[in-house]
């Protein structure tokens, strides 16, 4: 076992000496210790190829658009679901949350860094296992095909929150440090032809029974996202054969239980990251949590709050009610486990999103009728009447729009996703009295332009 934790302890020294060194005129030749093995060899044998693999899922739960705390805090804060306490600030949220952040924000550089960062340790992966003459053809797709899809998820959060961004397929520094930008529309082909690689080299049959690594099932609903992004009548016909052979899967059992929508051991739950170590919480437990005194960080926002009917279940549940001094406050509350923590991973796809999407790509196709049950699902979990037909499009869609809030708060960012894919950004003029057209992306980061020059110009506006 030692043995195995110096040779990734190598690894990952390599990927980030090269991603750290993007500022670096050269490279720096470093020796090989005695007591290792080159990066090449890693992918002839199996146990090492995993532990690689299992170095990126560890550096995906420490920091990365897909740990629990960091696209969901980010974007929260930056739409209108939570509000940001702190009234000094170096993090860059605070802006954030006030909309008048720069391309010298701290949180717009870090989110930047790490996603490109775990994309470089994606693609040291890919290439590794390409190269490799000795992996079995199984084990070869299985890697390849989940290194490829952590790529395409990071690729497409970059995407989304910054537009047009580089995309960096190889890890070769010369080529990396000088790539242009490429246009948003471009990037979605490019991850809608990856997604379908993943599809290919994928089984429907988890590789733990904790489904905490993906199966096709989470590269199809990925792939229905990118299709959904790209918002053409094709395009939702696609996303709609995905959306329901996810849902017709018999892997799948919609969670009726409010109260176990974020157990561990649900079959509602496609795709779930673990904790690094045995009892720690997951992040979203800790980030949003504060009692007894006001908040000092964040807390759910009144807009987001007053959305909720008094009798709604998730109200109920997912939110706890902090009274200081005559105030109120309401934090997040869905992962409960805040200590020696046996129950709970942090959830990054679940089959209620699969529902609403579902809803939403058939109402884009003016099929209302056949949307309704897709959206009534969750509602009735809730306690909440069904919503019934006659009703108008645009109606509908404001209301798939409104049970996605009340559903995924504090989840990954879907506030801003979903508002961003509906063209309804604008909406949040109202509560935030600083946002501007141009905040429908972040500002390329000002240190990435200033050792890239091809990735100019700035986004507009800043």
């Amino acid at each position: 076992m030692k043995t195995y934790k110096n040779t990734i302890t190598y690894i990952l020294f390599l990927i980030l000496l090269q991603y750290f060194c993007s500022s670096c005129e050269k490279m720096i030749d470093v020796d090989l210790p005695a007591n290792q093995i080159p990066s090449e060899q890693v992918f002839e044998d199996v146990q090492t190829a995993d532990a690689a693999l299992a170095a990126l899922y560890s550096g995906l739960w420490d920091n990365s658009p897909l740990a629990g705390d960091q696209t969901g805090k980010l974007l929260g804060a930056y739409t209108d679901d939570v509000s940001y306490y702190a009234t000094t600030s170096t993090n860059g949220i605070l802006e954030l949350n006030q909309n008048i952040h720069t391309d010298s924000n701290a949180a717009v550089y870090s989110y930047w860094a790490s996603a490109y960062q775990k994309i470089y340790m994606a693609n040291a992966i890919i290439e590794g296992v390409e190269k490799s003459h000795s992996l079995p053809t199984a084990d070869k797709n299985r890697l390849r095909g989940e290194a490829l899809l952590i790529r395409s998820m990071l690729f497409f959060y970059l995407q989304q929150i910054y537009g047009d961004i580089p995309l960096p397929m190889i890890t070769d520094y010369n080529i990396n440090k000088t790539l242009s930008k490429t246009s948003s529309n471009q990037v979605l082909t490019t991850l809608e032809n990856d997604l379908k690689t993943v599809i290919s080299l994928f089984s429907n049959e988890y590789r733990n029974a904790e489904r905490i690594y993906p199966n096709k099932k989470v590269a199809e609903l990925m792939l229905a996202k990118v299709y959904m992004a790209q918002n053409t009548p094709t395009k939702w016909m696609e996303s709609e054969i995905l959306l329901k052979n996810i849902i017709q899967s018999p892997f799948y059992t919609f969670q009726n239980d409010i109260t176990k929508v974020f157990s561990k051991t649900g079959t509602h739950i496609l795709w779930q990251l673990k904790p690094k170590n045995p009892g720690d919480v997951v992040k979203e437990a800790s980030i949003y949590y504060f009692t007894g005194a006001a908040p000092s960080s964040f807390a759910l926002s009144q807009d987001l709050v007053n959305v909720f009917s008094v009798n709604d279940l998730r109200k109920q549940n997912w939110m706890a009610v902090v009274t200081v001094g005559g105030n109120t406050w309401y934090r997040a509350e869905k992962y409960k486990n805040r200590s020696n923590n046996t129950t709970e991973y942090s959830v990054i796809f679940r089959l209620e999103e699969v529902y609403l999407l579902m809803a939403e790509t058939l109402v884009q196709q003016g099929k209302l009728m056949e949307a309704l049950p897709y959206l009534n699902r969750t509602r009735q979990r809730a306690g909440l009447d069904v919503i019934t037909d006659p009703i108008s499009k645009e109606n509908l869609f404001s209301e798939i729009l409104l049970e996605n809030r009340k559903e995924f708060f504090t989840e990954f960012g879907h506030r801003f996703f979903d508002l961003k894919r509906l063209n309804r950004l604008q909406i949040l003029v109202p509560v935030k009295p600083n946002w501007k057209d141009f905040h429908r992306v972040f500002p390329i980061p000002q240190k990435e332009l200033l050792l890239n020059a091809n990735l100019n110009p700035q986004n507009g506006g800043y």
